[in-house]
């Protein structure tokens, strides 16, 4: 399924495509897992489950270090475990050795297991956190906002090096700095670093096209290397400043440019000097926003978890090269029943499987693993890490500060959950529902004239808005009538629904109630409980006629939500099968919920819509040929400047572009001639 970001952090799914997302298979993931294969020889043919299944799985396991997954009736993984001895580990299963009812119930809901050994412990430790975060296990620790961090990119290939935001693997040549707690962060650090070294910021073919320096050189936020404002070697020396500034020299960078200044004084060349005090400003205020920023500390991740009522809050600070880089909150899902240190043990594995690993890892408690984690994250870094809880100085007083840091995050979490929590039992109570609904979904269209139409799909649970479920529709069908809301509407309810009843089958809503009240044990739920259509009583009809038509009429509550009169927020009209068209007091908290709910879906489909149109707009007639990749689109755009040229080209012309052959050329030829005679 092919997503897009969205700047504020939103993803957009095309349901268009069918999904081929691939688990790898263990032995895939870990080259040092052992070649021995225990699944073919541990069959479930006996038909048994629970402890007695395990215990005959015992019965065949080796004495070894390995990797066991539990799986329940349906196929789906519910537990990803490690163990230094596979026959013993799981073996404890089978005694009823558990440690609450949660695990409990996983046993009793296994129905098959499957194997993996590895040569050692720190093996089989990596190949755990790998899969947890694949697979996604219902009973395991999960660390559920796993985005990846942002980096600066001072790049290593052009003659004048440009400073980018980057995100994702590291294939242009360059020096990397980070990793950043936020884009913010990397946004606000990247601007002041333009003030106090003038680095471009503009794409190389933006910068080949310039004949006049642009506006960022006006306002001294560029040096203009563009048009030669600075030479070549006096940017250059500006670009070794600022990797020295980023590498943990900012002291000397900041002396230098203190001793330039004097020297422009000195000279009586105020304007010069002028520049260089607006300088050592932008670093001073580069540094002034990293907050605390200890000497001792180098390179290192700084941990703290507070653990309580039934949550975990995990802080992380970051620290590169003497600066603080940031930090982040991660609200890991976990059994209530587990201690902050097992939580954080669980943690820290998920956390390294996909990022890099500092030399120094710092935590507010000790851990169960923490010399195996040691070993196990040295051997994949390639240097040595050590893990430690400070007793005293610096590091003490540093790690108590994000201790206090994850204290305050934990509080705002708890307060939040426990509004939403009331905000959905006061919904499910105005729109008299059975019980409090888990998923909601609002759906919303967006269009130019009936152009680049888009349906946007938000989702809504006990935690909030739930970005990752987010889908978007591109209209297809050539049957509607431009701007024809009712029809676009038909066409996205009948995708959404036909693939989820294909995917996921009919919802079993006699267990609904129960699962709403254990929200925290079940996972969240790929059927939603009610469906929120923004438009009036004819959104409506379309609706319920396609949810008849799929048979799913009573398995979701449909609410329609129609702009008030003036389209004025607070006098929305709502509209529900068997009950009169009704609003709500103004200032009732459902209402505020449901007007949060509904703006969400109208802003992802407008941004759904931009996207989709700034991608039309900007479309290269290349594009559109099967078999020109963007190589052999970079060779024809560069030997004939642009797409127009390539389609006034004729045979020969075309052959003469390296990587373009004969019958490559005809194809190329055809696409743009086909509607010409001979």
């Amino acid at each position: 399924m092919n997503g897009t970001k969205l700047p504020d952090g939103g993803v957009i799914y095309d349901e268009s495509e069918e999904d081929d997302d691939e688990i790898l298979a263990p032995e895939s993931v870990s080259e040092g897992s052992a070649a021995i294969d225990w699944n073919e020889a541990l069959k479930n043919e006996s038909g048994l489950n629970g402890a007695e299944l395990i215990a005959e799985f015992v019965k065949h396991l080796p004495n070894a270090p390995g990797v066991y997954r539990m799986f329940n009736e349906a196929g789906d993984v519910l537990y990803v475990g490690k163990a230094r001895s596979l026959k013993k580990r799981v073996g404890n299963y089978a005694q009823g050795r558990v440690h609450s009812n949660r695990i409990a119930r996983m046993v009793r809901e296994t129905t098959h297991m499957e194997f993996v050994t590895t040569r050692t412990e720190t093996e089989a430790l990596l190949l755990e956190a790998n899969l947890i975060k694949r697979l996604r296990p219902r009973f395991n620790v999960l660390l559920r906002d796993d985005k990846s961090f942002p980096y600066i990119l001072i790049t290593g290939d052009h003659r004048a090096p440009a400073i980018f935001k980057h995100r994702g693997a590291r294939a242009r040549k360059g020096d990397y700095f980070g990793p950043f707690a936020s884009a913010a962060a990397v946004g606000r650090t990247i601007n002041s670093l333009q003030r106090a070294f003038l680095l471009r910021t503009c794409t190389d073919s933006v910068f080949e096209t310039r004949t006049r320096p642009c506006l960022l050189y006006q306002i001294k936020r560029c040096s203009g290397p563009c048009t030669h404002e600075v030479s070549d070697e006096g940017y250059a020396e500006l670009v070794r400043e600022a990797k020295d500034f980023l590498s943990g020299k900012s002291q000397n960078v900041k002396s230098a440019i203190a001793m330039q200044m004097a020297e422009a004084s000195e000279d009586l060349d105020f304007e010069r000097a002028a520049v260089y005090r607006d300088r050592l400003a932008a670093l001073s205020h580069v540094q002034s926003h990293q907050g605390i920023n200890p000497a001792s500390v180098e390179e290192a991740d700084v941990f703290a978890i507070h653990h309580e009522g039934g949550l975990s809050c995990i802080q992380v600070f970051f620290f590169r090269t003497g600066q603080n880089w940031g930090n982040r909150a991660y609200f890991p899902k976990a059994d209530p029943q587990l201690s902050g240190a097992e939580v954080l043990n669980a943690f820290l594995a998920q956390f390294y499987d996909d990022k890099p690993v500092p030399r120094q890892i710092l935590l507010s408690e000790t851990v169960e693993e923490q010399e195996l984690l040691a070993t196990a994250l040295s051997e994949k870094a390639g240097h040595r890490v050590s893990i430690s809880v400070p007793q005293r100085g610096e590091k003490k007083d540093l790690t108590g500060h994000v201790l206090a840091n994850a204290r305050e995050a934990h509080g705002r979490k708890l307060a939040e959950t426990a509004s939403q929590a009331r905000l959905l039992q006061g919904f499910a109570e105005t729109f008299g529902l059975p019980y409090m609904p888990r998923r909601i979904e609002i759906y919303d269209n967006s269009h130019i004239m009936g152009t680049n139409a888009v349906g946007g799909m938000v989702v809504a649970g006990p935690e909030g808005f739930v970005k990752n479920q987010y889908r978007k529709f591109n209209i297809k069908s050539t049957d509607i009538t431009p701007g024809d809301d009712f029809g676009m509407m038909r066409e996205v309810m009948t995708r959404r629904f036909s693939r989820l009843i294909k995917e996921e089958g009919l919802p079993d809503r006699s267990t609904a109630a129960a699962e709403s009240e254990e929200a925290a044990d079940v996972a969240f739920p790929a059927w939603p409980d009610v469906i929120l259509i923004d438009g009036g009583q004819g959104q409506m009809t379309a609706v319920r006629a396609i949810l008849d038509e799929l048979g799913i009429r009573d398995v979701v509550t449909a609410i329609g939500v129609a702009k008030g009169v003036d389209r004025d927020a607070g006098r929305e009209r709502f509209f529900m099968e068997s009950r009169s068209d009704f609003s709500l007091p103004p200032r009732d908290p459902v209402l505020y919920f449901v007007q949060r709910l509904r703006d969400e879906a109208h802003r992802f489909a407008i941004g759904s819509h931009r996207a989709r149109r700034k991608k039309e707009m900007i479309k290269n007639p290349l594009d559109e040929i099967s078999g020109i990749g963007p190589g052999r689109k970079r060779k024809l755009l560069q030997h004939f400047g642009t797409a127009k040229a390539v389609s006034r080209a004729g045979l020969s012309d075309l052959m003469a572009v390296e990587g373009i052959s004969e019958a490559v050329a005809k194809q190329i030829y055809n696409h743009f001639h086909e509607n010409r005679a001979g």
